[in-house]
């Protein structure tokens, strides 16, 4: 269990490290954050695909997430709704992972494209 938590951990960290690798097409609130633009674009499922290959890449590469899943393409992309509506969430399925609680990695994407998290639950 604290195997999970320490995961957990790490996950949520690199989320926030993420933040370095932002490009254009955001702003920044006052207080530095970012804020959703009320006519901002949603993005369909190839880009919601591709900005998670990025993402599941760049946490590869920092270690956050086993090496071999740079390698990985994304097995389907979805729109799920949670409690603070709707996400698109993006499967990768890795089978060279000997911990079949930690074959497929989910990443999650607001609908207008802003990384939320990675996980191995989906939840």
């Amino acid at each position: 269990m604290k195997k999970y938590v320490s995961l957990y951990l790490m996950l949520l960290l690199s989320a926030f490290s993420l933040s370095a690798y932002a490009g254009t097409g955001h702003s920044h609130d006052k207080d530095g954050g970012h804020s959703q633009h009320a006519n901002a674009e949603p993005i369909n499922e190839a880009q919601a695909m591709q900005k998670a290959t990025q993402t599941m890449k760049n946490l590869a590469e920092k270690g956050v997430i086993d090496k071999s899943w740079s390698t990985i393409q994304a097995v389907k992309a979805e729109k799920k709704n949670f409690a603070k509506g709707d996400e698109w969430v993006v499967s990768f399925y890795n089978e060279t992972i000997t911990d079949k609680t930690k074959q497929t990695l989910y990443v999650f994407y607001s609908l207008d494209g802003h990384y939320i998290a990675a996980n191995y639950t989906g939840k």
